[in-house]
């Protein structure tokens, strides 16, 4: 939105019902232009059609990756160079799509924007998540594969290493957002992971800060944490682990104390709040208005981590959405990343709000 654009805004928000003619005298705009402004605002989403009706605010708007996860569990140690014994199981997963259905179990509207490929792992995708998110603003792309995701875990479930098949989100351009924007832009907040291409991240960053819409950017992965741009202005909450805060800063974390440091550069990139997650130690966060704390979780019987992140993420939104403050807001994610543990699944088909609420007295 411009300047006159916002004003109008403002006016309408004030009073709905107001004539093109009353915004005209208290703007001091000419009708016409007040006419031409207000169809801008219809097109972006802000006001829908007679009588200025506002949009309800959306619940969240997940932009970013759905796949096919993979596990491979192996039942010993590895051993190189030779076939090893594993167990395998498929499940629903992409960052954005995991944080999606999350938030959907604890009861939270959220809406997945993402693209699949027109292929059965597309159609299970979009019919799996469509219980617990809104999928009608994802698209499904012809001669596209399915993004695929496969996790090699150790006997003890942690992760040794993961491959990811992400070609499909190269496909996905500004227009895609665009035609997306007026549900996007009427979210109480925007969830971004990084899948989707260098420049359409940045395009969504910038319109996010243009137009106030909060934005939460979770980095996905080391690589990808380089498409994000140096300034990151705008964003209500970047949360991250340590491997991604050490790529995008260039920068070692080996104490406590740096990872409080590494958090504080990261404000001073322009992020309200910073999470960086530190595995079994839980988190520590850092934000603009100089609270600082670590967080710890519980201890749980591991098995699996797969998820657990994400899991993170959903619960830190759904607290701070709730009206919880920064400590709590982590608090409510750690014991969300601790259900998940537990989990053999990617997202716990346990989790849900009761248990959220039992789990968090218990522990906390």
């Amino acid at each position: 939105m411009n300047e006159k654009e916002k004003l109008l805004l403002t006016y309408i928000e004030e009073n709905p019902f107001m004539t093109q003619q009353e915004l005209s005298e208290r703007s001091g705009m000419s009708r016409s232009a007040v006419a031409g402004y207000i169809s801008n605002l219809v097109k972006q989403g802000k006001i829908m059609g007679r009588a200025y009706v506002l949009p309800k605010k959306n619940g969240i708007t997940c932009i970013g990756g759905a796949n096919i996860d993979r596990k491979l569990q192996l039942d010993g140690k590895l051993i190189a160079e030779t076939s090893n014994p594993a167990r395998t199981e498929q499940s629903s997963g992409g960052v954005a799509r995991n944080i999606a259905e999350n938030l959907g179990r604890l009861g939270k509207q959220a809406n997945l924007v993402t693209v699949v490929g027109e292929d059965t792992e597309g159609s299970w995708l979009l019919s799996q998540t469509k219980s617990y998110a809104d999928v009608s603003a994802s698209q499904r792309l012809l001669n596209e594969s399915t993004g695929a995701y496969s996790a090699i875990l150790d006997e003890r479930g942690e992760m040794l290493f993961a491959l990811a098949d992400m070609n499909i989100y190269e496909s996905v351009d500004i227009g895609f957002v665009d035609k997306r924007w007026g549900m996007i832009s009427s979210s109480e907040m925007v969830l971004l992971d990084t899948n989707f291409p260098e420049n359409v991240l940045k395009y969504i960053i910038r319109r996010c800060q243009t137009e106030g819409v909060p934005l939460t950017i979770i980095p996905v992965s080391e690589p990808k944490v380089l498409k994000l741009p140096a300034s990151l202005e705008g964003v209500s909450w970047f949360i991250c682990n340590k491997g991604e805060a050490e790529t995008y800063l260039g920068m070692t974390i080996e104490t406590e104390g740096d990872y409080f440091k590494a958090a504080k550069a990261i404000t001073q990139r322009g992020a309200e709040r910073v999470v960086i997650t530190r595995g079994d130690k839980g988190l520590i966060y850092y934000t603009i208005y100089k609270e600082a704390r670590a967080v710890l979780p519980p201890k749980v019987e591991v098995a699996d981590v797969t998820g657990a992140g994400d899991a993170l993420v959903a619960g830190i939104l759904f607290g701070y959405l709730k009206g919880s403050d920064t400590d709590g807001a982590c608090r409510i994610g750690v014991i969300c990343s601790s259900i998940t543990l537990q989990s053999k699944f990617t997202v716990a088909p346990t989790l849900n709000k009761s248990l959220l609420q039992q789990e968090f007295s218990h522990y906390y």
